[in-house]
């Protein structure tokens, strides 16, 4: 299936692994030019070989997207080797706190929504005049079946609720610009450097069996690809109708029925 991309130009938080290098790698099959950002310039380097063997143009970013002064700088870069970014795909995440509301403090809950949704706006707000100059434009929001339900820690499902509200008044504003603005909300996704990862390893097999057994239908972790090419999806033309959408990839796992 042709998506009707190539040629374009993207942006990838933190794709020099996990769901984001996946994101890159499907974007690049589809023959788009791919600029991923990251903290480790040696994770950054082997991915950006990776993605320049499918035949496009890419480039690797040091850079922090919890730093908002860092946001600006690292657009700059981006649009300075490739091009403007005609598709964004913020995948940064994570968590400054592990526990609940009385274990986790005012500076950790802001810190993590830096993390994952503050930086990320600030490069929605950076590409979308081009987008709307173009009028064409996607801006796809890597969140978590957390933000739609209770799960996790309240910084983290905190901020991956806003993000997908954010995402979802985007999406409306834009629309009339043909700017697509959707988000992803992946489940228990294992991946090499992976907080899934970790778990299986820092855990006796009977703990990982047991979670496995009450919270994943399919019997397993998730695996990347599956988000990657829902990421490649939603940039291309076959998904012009979708726009301030939620889309769950986790095999069942979550409990919402919307």
């Amino acid at each position: 299936m042709d998506l009707g991309i190539k040629g374009k130009v993207a942006l990838v938080t933190g794709g020099s692994r996990g769901l984001g290098r996946q994101a890159a790698l499907s974007l690049a099959r589809e023959g788009v030019d791919v600029g991923i950002c990251g903290r480790t310039s040696e994770t950054l380097e082997v991915a950006v070989e990776e993605i320049r063997s499918l035949g496009v143009a890419s480039v690797g970013v040091v850079g922090d997207v919890s730093e908002l002064s860092s946001i600006q700088g690292l657009h700059e870069q981006a649009v300075e080797a490739l091009g403007p970014v005609d598709i964004l795909v913020n995948n940064v995440g994570g968590s400054r706190s592990r526990s609940d509301i009385l274990g986790t403090s005012l500076e950790d809950l802001m810190g993590t929504f830096d993390l994952n949704l503050f930086g990320g706006y600030q490069l929605m707000k950076l590409v979308i005049p081009h987008m709307q100059e173009c009028g064409w434009g996607r801006i796809i929001n890597i969140s978590s079946i957390w933000g739609r339900e209770h799960g996790g820690n309240i910084s983290y499902m905190s901020a991956k609720a806003g993000l997908i509200a954010a995402t979802k008044h985007a999406a409306v504003t834009l629309a009339k610009d043909g700017i697509l603005v959707n988000s992803i909300a992946p489940g228990s996704i294992s991946h090499p450097g992976g907080a899934w990862e970790r778990f299986q390893e820092s855990n006796p097999e009977e703990v990982v069996q047991s979670f496995v057994e009450h919270n994943l239908p399919m019997g397993r972790f998730g695996w990347p690809e599956p988000v990657g090419d829902l990421v490649a999806f939603l940039a291309s033309e076959r998904a012009s109708l979708i726009t301030g959408a939620c889309i769950v990839v986790d095999g069942g796992q979550s409990k919402s029925l919307i």
